[in-house]
């Protein structure tokens, strides 16, 4: 398979040399293309770090990090804007969806941005709406909706432009366990139905077994990889959990 994210030996300092943090330490993996891969790890282990450097949000200290055989740590601030318009789709855990306006608009705005036809804008909406079940939502605000049909106004959000990466930092964070399951299942046809790479920073075990691979860090580093290949969701759920009892972090399960 084409590789669509390729991070390379890339290293994040904060602070200055009196109190220097690093969060991310010498970091390299890859990312295929229509896979769905979680970044999991103790809280301060550096995935969200990691996630907002391919995200373009932060800049590395050092390395570089590849999209389709460009080098995205070298772009300008006005390439970045352009790149993440086009290439990237987001999915946050407090969903950013404006409420002075319905879902069906909030998703037609992330369409306007990419000056679309209004015929193509209809339909496209329309079709992502229906295909994630919120489509009789649509004339709602989004404080007349719970938290699940609001994470999966954000997600359709994120599909309409057809990105080829979406980063989702904790998406199941803010969402009781029923909530949180729809959305799971919600990812995975958008991964196997629309062909959406998915890259996803979770501390929740249930949330990484419906991914594909699991990369954990700790202290910064990628200790250990899981992949799930033909294995059923629960038993690699029980490996899921099997490696996190070696990071010290939170064993979550929803």
């Amino acid at each position: 398979m084409d590789t669509i994210i390729r991070v390379c030996d890339v290293e994040k300092y904060y602070g200055n040399k009196d109190t220097i943090t690093k969060a991310v330490n010498r970091i390299s993996f890859e990312v295929e293309k229509e896979e769905f891969t979680a970044i999991m790890g103790a809280s301060g282990s550096g995935k969200t770090t990691l996630l907002n450097l391919i995200a373009t949000i932060d800049q590395v200290t050092s390395g570089h990090i590849y999209y389709d055989h460009v080098d995205i740590t070298a772009l300008k601030e006005e390439e970045l804007a352009v790149f993440r318009k086009d290439h990237l789709g987001f999915v946050f855990q407090d969903f950013n969806l404006l409420d002075t306006l319905t879902l069906e608009e909030n998703i037609i705005l992330a369409m306007t941005l990419h000056k679309k036809k209004k015929k193509e804008i209809q339909d496209t909406v329309e079709s992502v709406m229906k295909g994630l079940g919120i489509w009789e939502y649509r004339k709602k605000y989004p404080y007349q909706v719970s938290g699940g049909q609001k994470q999966r106004c954000a997600c359709a959000r994120a599909l309409v432009n057809h990105p080829k990466l979406i980063l989702a930092d904790e998406p199941t964070g803010a969402l009781d366990s029923r909530s949180a399951r729809m959305l799971l299942e919600t990812f995975r046809m958008m991964n196997t139905q629309y062909g959406a790479s998915i890259l996803m920073v979770t501390h929740d075990a249930f949330s990484a077994s419906y991914c594909k691979r699991i990369l954990f860090l700790k202290d910064g580093e990628i200790f250990h990889e899981l992949n799930r290949g033909s294995e059923d969701r629960k038993t690699f759920l029980g490996e899921i959990l099997d490696v996190l009892s070696l990071t010290g972090g939170d064993l979550d399960v929803q």
